[in-house]
């Protein structure tokens, strides 16, 4: 199948001079994809010189309902024709209301979960931030356990509880009040580093104060595609529980569909103190992060935490419409389910036929192909070829497969073909292993 109609590369590829000349050092991801892009639509996204591309980025599981979804692009143009509220700080608006309303009906109330929701902010980190801070307004204790290879965030409290020490390094300042315990799996299969959080906790001389909170990631979008067990995650519940701590999931990659349920700890056994979404909860890619609680951890005093960017009504009317669309019943969840298992499939033949190993949980994986730079030749012949896709990992040697939840499996099927191409003749040049 023929995936895309990029052009050759010419003379009339973009101009690039208003960005070199206006644009901060700080961008990342244009370097890798050189084009100008003017439009997008499901799993498409159009450069200005005719080419097309498949995107299995997502925006990092921003998009997973695709680019422009019609019932959501419509949702949004009646709204804004109808001269409905843009901007409301946290006033009470018809659009809100309707989320809200969506929220308890299609996702809260089916799942037995008595959650409410903070509007923090425009994005994941605010989110991440809120949580903290009410955690340690909670407990009175300031230690928040996060774990190695994790990423929550920009700011300075998201950035404290984020394991890369790149990011970590940007900061000008120490970055304190958080202690970084080994994730499942990083001693390897022989080590419970649950158990060892737990002996870490109840030893009073192991010099790992009492915390306010234990931040995890279901699946380490950012460290790696590392998926924790149901049994580890039961776990680190019980032991926040235990020591009076409380427990964060930073839903926010993971959430949303992109695991399989709407929800990344659905059926592992536990419920969350606390809930961290954005990216992909607008639908629509524009800028929305909640903070979900439980109702008694809701001992805020009016005012005491806000932001400009926390009443985007724009954002309200998509991410409704996303809500009762897709997750009014299970019909979305079983296709992604199907895909999930597919691109599950195929991932683990292309890292057999190479001895190397897979990661990662539902529509959220990829393949370990060794070192960084590996990574990046992969990505960039898949990109020569029409393919939008990016790496993972404490050294980006992850190849991660995040495409929209919406696609059509013939289209994933195509995108992993270019994918195994790509990674055969990168292995075969790297390793000197003669592609078959």
């Amino acid at each position: 199948m023929t995936v895309t109609t990029q052009p050759k590369p010419t003379s009339a590829m973009p101009d690039t001079a208003i960005y070199e000349r206006r644009e901060s050092a700080v961008r990342s991801y244009a370097r890798a994809m050189p084009r100008q892009f003017n439009r997008a639509e499901g799993v498409w996204m159009h450069d200005n010189q005719g080419g097309r591309y498949l995107d299995f980025l997502s925006g990092c599981s921003t998009l997973n309902y695709g680019h422009n979804h019609p019932v959501l692009k419509d949702a949004l143009v009646d709204y804004i024709a109808s001269d409905g509220i843009t901007h409301g700080l946290d006033l009470h608006t018809d659009a809100k209301g309707d989320f809200l309303a969506a929220l308890e009906d299609v996702i809260l109330t089916p799942r037995g979960l008595d959650y409410r929701a903070m509007f923090t902010g425009p994005t994941g980190t605010n989110a991440v931030e809120a949580a903290i801070k009410l955690a340690r307004k909670i407990t009175g204790r300031e230690l928040v356990i996060a774990f190695t290879n994790g990423f929550h965030g920009m700011t300075l409290g998201a950035l404290a509880c984020t394991g890369n020490a790149a990011k970590r390094g940007g900061a000008g300042v120490p970055l304190s009040h958080v202690a970084h315990e080994p994730y499942d799996g990083y001693h390897g299969d022989g080590v419970d580093t649950a158990d060892l959080l737990e002996r870490r906790l109840s030893d009073p001389s192991s010099g790992l104060d009492a915390p306010a909170a234990i931040l995890v990631e279901t699946v380490q979008g950012e460290g790696g595609l590392n998926a924790a067990s149901p049994q580890w995650l039961r776990r680190i519940a019980e032991i926040a529980r235990r020591h009076g701590a409380l427990m964060i999931v930073d839903d926010i990659q993971a959430g949303c569909g992109r695991t399989g349920n709407f929800f990344s700890f659905e059926g592992m056994g536990f419920t969350p103190d606390i809930v961290t979404m954005a990216k992909s909860l607008s639908g629509m890619g524009l800028p929305f992060a909640l903070t979900l609680f439980r109702p008694e951890l809701d001992q805020w005093a009016p005012g005491e935490h806000n932001g400009t960017f926390r009443g985007n009504n724009h954002a309200f009317v998509t991410a409704t419409a996303a809500l009762r669309h897709f997750w009014s019943d299970g019909t979305f969840q079983q296709d992604v389910a199907r895909r999930g298992a597919l691109l599950e499939r195929r991932l683990d033949a292309m890292a057999a036929e190479h001895g190397l190993s897979t990661r990662g949980r539902g529509m959220m994986r990829g393949i370990d192909v060794g070192s960084g730079e590996v990574a990046q030749s992969i990505t960039a012949a898949c990109f020569a070829q029409g393919l939008i896709i990016e790496t993972s990992g404490a050294h980006d040697e992850i190849v991660k497969v995040l495409a929209p939840l919406v696609i059509e499996d013939d289209l994933l099927s195509a995108g992993l073909d270019i994918l195994e191409d790509s990674v055969r003749s990168a292995v075969s040049v790297t390793y000197g292993v003669a592609a078959e």
